[in-house]
């Protein structure tokens, strides 16, 4: 076993990240989101670049199956722009799906994402570097649960981290208590997006007290209302003793929240959101979150 994080040009070793974007989209196509798809590599690759520009070295792309990933694409976007790119396995909530395509993957979603963990995407040779999956709004149902189950087994087949969209930041506990309570999912392996959302502190603290990863990652439209308290959940978490769990992200999921089609975009995560946690918590803590963590959250002993 050798520990590396699995990007879409090879595995390298954690301390090549550099400075990670930790939950990030370059393509992503949903029903949910008409007119909004990222499907423009071109855009993409002026995205990364912008990134790139501002420090950036690797973007982690929670894009799941059936979404749009366009995993033949992400090999040249990395080498022309100089960013280190990860891709994803895994499924959304089932309202991003029609019905044919989940029952195709009824009784095999494990084993697709083993495949794609370890064989590649698709015919693009491209290997995904972690399971993404998702819960409800303060529940779990059936089909999430159905997802957890096969992310779990695929981890232990492969090693993988899980990244989970927390629907409006909610649902932690429960998210927890399935992978790692009931399907022995060791909790440095789990790390659940979108806390932000929902800035309650027990919670924040209840979560990391298990060893899972916090992902903080935004600005989000939809949740502008949350944004300013974020800095102070951080402050809080590190102030108890939790720094070494966190993650940041900028999680740009339509064409209009791109930097390079006038919104905030990846770059937003340097430029802005990074000096102003700062303020808060530190240039120090700040740094390891943007790298160590990371380093350590996405590098996998894969087997």
């Amino acid at each position: 076993m050798v520990s590396a994080v699995r990007t879409v040009l090879g595995d390298v070793p954690g301390r090549e990240l550099g400075v990670c974007d930790a939950h990030d989209h370059l393509f992503f196509a949903s029903p949910r989101l008409p007119g909004e798809e990222l499907r423009d590599a071109a855009a993409a690759r002026a995205e990364l670049a912008a990134f790139r520009e501002q420090g950036g070295g690797t973007v982690v792309q929670w894009t799941p199956y059936g979404l749009g990933r366009r995993a033949a694409d992400l090999p040249a976007l990395s080498r022309e722009t100089g960013v280190h790119v990860v891709a994803a396995t895994g499924l959304h909530q089932d309202v991003h799906y029609d019905q044919d395509t989940l029952a195709a993957l009824r009784g095999r979603a494990a084993d697709v994402f083993v495949a794609e963990l370890t064989r590649g995407i698709g015919t693009s040779g491209v290997r995904a570097g972690l399971i993404k999956v998702a819960g409800g709004f303060h529940a779990l149902d059936a089909h999430a649960r159905w997802t957890m189950s096969a992310a779990a087994e695929a981890h232990h087949a492969t090693g993988a981290p899980i990244a989970v969209h927390l629907e409006l930041g909610t649902g932690a506990l429960d998210v927890l208590e399935l992978l790692c309570g009931g399907a022995g999912v060791p909790p440095d392996r789990v790390i659940l997006g979108h806390l932000n959302r929902s800035p309650d502190p027990v919670t924040h603290r209840q979560a990391a007290g298990s060893g899972c990863w916090l992902a903080f990652d935004g600005p989000s439209r939809g949740n502008h209302a949350t944004d300013w308290r974020m800095p102070d959940a951080v402050r809080d978490l590190a102030e108890a003793g939790f720094g070494d769990r966190l993650l940041l992200g900028g999680d740009t999921t339509t064409a209009s929240a791109r930097s390079v089609d006038g919104g905030p975009g990846m770059p937003y995560l340097l430029r802005r959101v990074a000096p102003r946690l700062a303020l808060a918590v530190g240039d120090e803590l700040v740094r390891r979150v943007l790298t160590e963590n990371p380093a350590r959250a996405f590098a996998v002993d894969w087997h």
